[in-house]
């Protein structure tokens, strides 16, 4: 039989490319980090003469691939950044009058320059050693501080994935803190059709009946109400109204969330103070470009006594080791890391890249500039308003913020076609309704050009009103808002944060299973081309051919990376794409009769996330034991294949494995889990690895979700954003999420039809760049670079697990237990200490603890592996002058570390070690014309207890 069919193109038809072969480009070399006679020296340290005997040697023969990639010849620099160029020409963004949820808006230069821009920030990784990202916590604290003053809710999360998946993490939210036993939430007819997609996508496999109704109406039985303000079509509902309904809805025992522009909170009263108790909505429109739909972070707020249900990332205050204020990540007990299935949501890449554009905005633009712009918004809607009512056209609301719906019965098609030809995007409500929504970039010449294209007069005397309370409370208070009015200031500010977070571009970031590798300079070219940065995402696809091509033939890509059939770019992060990959298993069960298919076997060691989204999809969750070797128990595997066999959806697998190794087991888990009806899902977060060398698809994988912020290129921006796309075989396609703008009947995980779309550019330079050699290359160098870190540690430190050959995949686990046991030291004073060294610590303690789990990448040179390890070793000699007793456990530079400069600059110095060892250079380090410059960090340990006991999560 041959292969399955493709499914039909989503994307419109992709037109042949002729793409230049280029010899060398040099791209590849500049990629990877090793040169050739480091390369040489470092295989046969290992018994290796080539690339494809390490990877022969460490890849088990029958899940190699069995043909090459199909990519096209690899371009040089000038062609892919003329390329993308033509792509994004051939979008036409205009003027984007379409709203829906996406606004236009105006990115100041020192922002665009200065945060988005700057690999200071958007290399950083996630701040889980809050030592060293205090600016970007900052920057997310600033966020947390802006989101409560505009809603009037006094606690506010870091930043979700987009407004429609906040607005149903809202609802499970409100679901959980539910004691009535309801299992009805009430939605206003005035949401977004894309918001109340997902929401069913969501709440149909958490058992939550969502009921679409007039909520003016008596609630009835319900634990929430959802609404949205201003409404889709406009509409500002009164100050009265909103706390009438709130007052109706705490009555019968629900919750009120409340959707809201946090562009109108500026001049109404917030939600707050009208009752509601769960806050949600898009920071897009302060300063992030619209971007094709993402990435845009969400906000979700809510009252005290809500806050440990509060889904995602929670900035808090702290103390150091010496009482001096510090930033944390707060309460992560409720996270998926930790909790796994029980956690609050799966969210693990969140969107802090762009919240901190969004918290800088308000920096930059102050509460009096945030007025000024809500205020001429308005103004500008009433007096488009005055023009269309005098020219004859009826207006559905005279309450209203900054969107008109315009009844035209019958005439929507033609006069949104004279719009569009004067360059103007407005949104179609069927034949006989328009909205026109107007964002901070547009114009009084491009309104009047609106008028004229609907055959009514010049401008004339406003029309319309606001019905909600001006706002009266006062917001952004705090002295940050208003410190930085002149360039100077603002530039000074935000290098001030940079420089106190540790990012890739001064150091390696080690971290198994997060590859934290380049993203080169020329990939990031596109991201501000008007043709990406500046299209809504509801345009027409006549005004998005070029996104049309590089979507499809990013998707011809990726399939023939991985093996699979079909590729949907909604999931926005690879904790969506692992729920949207788990829903399409569902549905397609439930396609064949098989609904109660409802068990989810994912080994022990997995991912966190692979757990809290099996939960997430409805999946009950059941944990698979691990071998000795860290191997998958394939007979443990066995055993719940056959107590399931009734009930099994899916066996959740990551190859490599979480250990670190080619295990020669995902064949027999293959067979296992097909000959119980199941269906295989391998976790794509160790793609690096395999791309190129082996394809999933091709091994009986049935889906798996790609993380593009790891694998393929993408900047981390300090916590996100991600992409994470599902790939899937062809018997599971017609279950992915819907790209469609209308169609609510099927599976939807974001708001965007593409989800963070506006990245996208990056990940298909960074092919076009690679080539399949290339590609390649860098997933044997991977696995090069990680077997280097590997034998020169593992006298000092015993690597936990190997494979075949005694090989590791691209990342390798140091077992660190048994050498710091005499010494009475933890992992945690080794993450420490590697900071005064100039590195992030690896990941700690997962997945089994007491360990480092450590990945290096392709794109680190042989210098700044042996840096790593040579920092490495002089901690295992530090750590043997502890346990010699030469150093008191309670005092020595693993326990006291990491030393900020004000410690080692100190008139006393206390401690029995050299003052000197508090802030390392040598071995680790500054070698002349090599290195970053010593990296100091601005705290001590931070205590986290100390934060979680006395929460604050907003600037004092």
């Amino acid at each position: 039989m041959g292969p399955a069919p493709r499914r039909p193109r989503r994307h419109g038809e992709v037109r042949v490319q002729t793409m230049r072969k280029i010899t060398d480009t040099g791209f590849v070399e500049r990629q990877i980090g090793p040169r050739p006679p480091d390369l040489a020296a470092m295989l046969a340290a290992l018994g290796c003469d080539s690339l494809d005997a390490l990877t022969d040697a460490a890849i088990p023969a029958d899940l190699r691939a069995v043909s090459p990639i199909d990519l096209p010849d690899p371009l040089d620099e000038a062609a892919v950044s003329a390329r993308l160029r033509e792509l994004a020409g051939r979008n036409n963004p205009g003027r984007s009058l379409i709203g829906q949820g996406y606004s236009g808006t105006l990115t100041p230069a020192v922002i665009r320059a200065g945060v988005l821009g700057d690999p200071g920030w958007y290399t950083a990784y996630t701040p889980y050693q809050p030592e060293i990202s205090q600016g970007r916590l900052e920057a997310l604290l600033v966020f947390q501080t802006m989101v409560s003053d505009l809603t009037g809710l006094p606690v506010a999360g870091a930043g979700l994935l987009d407004e429609a998946s906040a607005t149903a993490e809202a609802v499970a939210m409100a679901k959980r803190c539910d004691k009535g036993g309801s299992s009805r939430v009430l939605v206003d007819a005035g949401l977004y059709p894309a918001t109340l997609a997902v929401v069913r996508t969501r709440a149909r496999r958490l058992g939550i009946d969502v009921v679409v109704t007039d909520l003016a109406h008596d609630l009835g039985d319900c634990f929430a109400v959802v609404l949205q303000t201003p409404a889709r079509d406009g509409r500002l509902q009164s100050t009265t109204e909103l706390a009438g309904l709130a007052g109706r809805a705490h009555a019968a025992g629900a919750l009120v969330i409340a959707i809201a522009d946090p562009l109108a909170l500026t001049l109404v009263t917030p939600p707050g103070e009208w009752g509601a108790d769960i806050g949600v909505g898009s920071t897009q429109r302060f300063g992030v470009p619209l971007f094709y739909g993402g990435p845009h972070a969400a906000y979700l707020a809510c009252r005290d006594a809500l806050v440990r249900q509060l889904p995602g990332r929670i900035v808090g205050v702290s103390v150091d080791a010496d009482g001096a204020p510090a930033l944390r990540l707060a309460l992560q007990a409720r996270e998926q890391h930790i909790r796994r299935e029980k956690a609050t949501s799966n969210i693990c890449t969140a969107q802090s890249l762009v919240a901190v554009m969004a918290a800088m905005y308000a920096v930059w633009h102050g509460p009096e500039g945030l007025r000024a712009i809500a205020a001429g918004i308005h103004e500008r809607a009433r007096r488009l308003a005055g023009a269309l009512r005098a020219a004859g056209f009826a207006l559905r609301h005279e309450s209203f913020f900054d969107t008109l719906w315009v009844e035209v019965p019958g005439r929507a098609a033609a006069l949104g076609d004279a719009a569009h030809a004067a360059g103007l995007h407005v949104f179609r409500d069927g034949e006989d309704a328009l909205g026109i929504s107007l964002g901070e970039d547009a114009t009084d010449a491009e309104l009047a050009a609106l008028v004229a294209a609907f055959g009514a007069a010049a401008m004339s005397g406003p029309w319309g009103t606001m019905a909600a309370t001006p706002r009266t409370s006062p917001y952004l208070t705090h002295p940050v808002f208003g410190a930085y009015r002149s360039e100077t200031a603002m530039r000074r500010y935000l290098r001030t944060l940079s420089r106190r977070d540790f990012a890739l571009d001064q150091g390696m970031i080690p971290l198994g299973s997060c590859t934290m590798k380049l993203t080169a300079a020329i990939e990031l070219e596109a991201l501000g081309l008007p043709g990406f940065a500046d299209l809504h995402p509801l345009v027409s696809p006549e005004d998005a051919v070029g996104y049309a091509e590089l979507i499809g033939t990013l998707e011809q890509w990726l399939c023939a990376i991985t093996g699979y059939d079909a590729v949907s770019f909604q999931p926005n992060a690879g904790s969506q794409g692992e729920l949207a990959g788990l829903l399409a298993i569902r549905a397609y069960h439930e396609s064949r009769g098989d609904a109660g298919r409802d068990v989810c076997l994912i080994p022990a060691s997995a991912h966190g996330t692979n757990a809290a989204s099996a939960a997430a999809a409805g999946l009950e969750v059941v944990v698979v034991a691990s071998a000795p070797d860290g191997s998958i128990d394939v007979d443990d595997l066995a055993a719940r294949c056959a107590e399931f066999a009734d009930r099994l959806a899916a066996v959740m697998v990551t190859y490599p494995s979480t250990h670190g190794v080619f295990e020669d087991t995902l064949a027999r888990v293959v067979d296992l889990a097909h000959g119980a009806g199941g269906q295989v899902y391998v976790d794509g977060a160790n793609l690096n690895a395999l791309a190129g060398l082996v394809k999933p698809g091709e091994c009986g994988a049935d889906v798996s979700h790609l993380n593009l912020h790891k694998t393929f290129a993408m900047p981390h921006g300090g916590g996100g954003p991600g992409v994470g796309p599902v790939a899937v075989r062809a018997h599971l396609a017609p279950f992915l999420p819907v790209d469609g703008r209308e169609d609510a009947a099927g599976i939807m995980v974001a708001g965007g039809p593409y989800g963070s779309a506006g990245l996208l550019p990056i990940s298909y330079a960074y092919l076009a760049l690679m080539g399949a050699d290339g590609v390649r290359r860098a997933s044997q160098v991977a696995v090069l670079n990680a077997n280097h870190i590997a034998a020169r540690l593992h006298e000092a430190f015993p690597v936990l697990y190997t494979g075949q050959g005694g090989l590791v995949a691209h990342e390798c686990i140091l077992d660190l237990r048994s050498v710091l046991a005499p010494a009475h030291l933890s992992v945690d004073d080794v993450a420490k200490r590697l900071i005064d060294y100039g590195f992030h610590a690896p990941t700690m303690s997962f997945p089994v603890p007491g360990t480092l789990m450590v990945e290096p990448t392709e794109s680190e040179d042989r210098f700044e592996l042996d840096r790593f390890c040579d920092a490495m070793l002089a901690i295992r000699a530090e750590i043997d002058q502890v346990s010699a007793g030469v150093w008191p456990a309670d005092d020595n530079p693993l326990g006291n570390a990491p030393h900020p400069l004000i410690r080692v600059v100190a008139e006393e110095w206390t401690h029995p070690y050299p003052r000197a060892l508090a802030g390392p250079g040598a071995p680790a380090g500054l070698v002349a014309g090599r290195g970053p410059d010593k990296y100091w960090t601005p705290v001590a340990r931070v205590d986290n207890a100390y934060g979680d006991r006395h929460l604050v999560v907003r600037l004092a």
